[in-house]
Parts: C-alpha cells; structure tokens; sequence
C-alpha cells in the first residue's frame, strides 16, 4: 500500500469526521484484519498530545480496540504501528492462539513494531520511536522473571532488541 495515498484517503475521512471508517480503512489495506476482531471504538483521550490505543475483551473473547477520536492527527508511520500493536494483540487474545502472560504478550507486540515479522507491510519507525519502543520491549522482558522460562523463550529477540537500539543515531 502506497503511503501517500493512504495519507489522502485518511485526510478525506477526517475532513468528514470519519474516524472509525479511516481505522478500517488501514486494516483493510495494511492487511491487519483478523476474526477475532470486534471492531473499533473511541476512548477518552488523555491529552492532545499522547496517543493510547488499547485492544479490549477478556482473554479468548472477540477483541475491541479503543482509539483517541484524534488519531489521526499523528504521523502515519506511527499510527500503523500502533494500529498493528493492538492488532497483534487482537490475535493473541484469540482462544485458538492465546498468549495469556501480559508481558508475554507486550513483549511480542513491541517486537512487531520494531522488526515487522507479523505485518512485514507496516512501515519501519524513526530512530526515536524505535529506541522508545524499544526499551519497551526491554522493559516487558524486565517484567518477565529473571531467569524465567519467558526470558530463556525471548533471549535471542531480546538480544536483537538491544542491538537495534544500540545501532540507531
């Protein structure tokens, strides 16, 4: 999907206060849509200037995803991931792929964000936004245990973690 297109089709739909349609309009094309999926819905915005999505539903359950009505008003590059974030969730909490250790799951959507391997189509992120996430990811990791079995299972993503963020300006 051609970038700039996508970012015309989106200033279209916010011209006409379309922002659930512009939300479906990027699963559709970015090839994020998964039947787990329950659909979208706003949530209260926390400030203008933060972006908070979540995917919502107990564990096995169809998933609904919550974003800000100003979503659309960030960069595209980061929208999409985020999108994709939640979207990754959406699969896991679904009752034929059940990931359910929270950080587990964290983890693997932090690494989607930085890597793609779930959504190759899904643009890579600046040098500052991978570093963010990044430690995210690192974080999650953290959280896991030491020594766990979780941290044993991500060893070596969480070694190619380390090394993107320490390869970015």
């Amino acid at each position: 999907m051609n970038l700039e297109q996508a970012n015309l089709q989106i200033e279209a739909y916010k011209e006409n206060d379309q922002v659930l349609d512009a939300a479906h309009y990027l699963i559709r094309n970015f090839n994020l849509e998964h039947e787990n999926f329950a659909g979208f819905d706003f949530r209260d915005e926390l400030k203008s200037d933060g972006l908070l999505l979540t995917a919502e539903g107990e564990l096995g359950e169809p998933q609904t995803v919550k974003i800000p009505r100003n979503l659309f008003d960030f960069n595209l590059d980061l929208v999409l991931n985020m999108v994709a974030h939640e979207m990754l969730h959406v699969r896991q909490k679904d009752p034929n792929s059940l990931v359910e250790d929270k950080n587990e799951r964290e983890f693997q959507a932090y690494y989607e964000m930085l890597f793609h391997k779930v959504f190759p189509q899904i643009p890579v992120l600046s040098a500052f936004y991978i570093k963010q996430f990044g430690e995210k990811a690192l974080e999650y990791y953290r959280r896991m245990g030491e020594g766990s079995e979780l941290q044993t299972k991500y060893a070596e993503q969480k070694k190619e973690v380390k090394d993107l963020i320490a390869s970015q300006p």
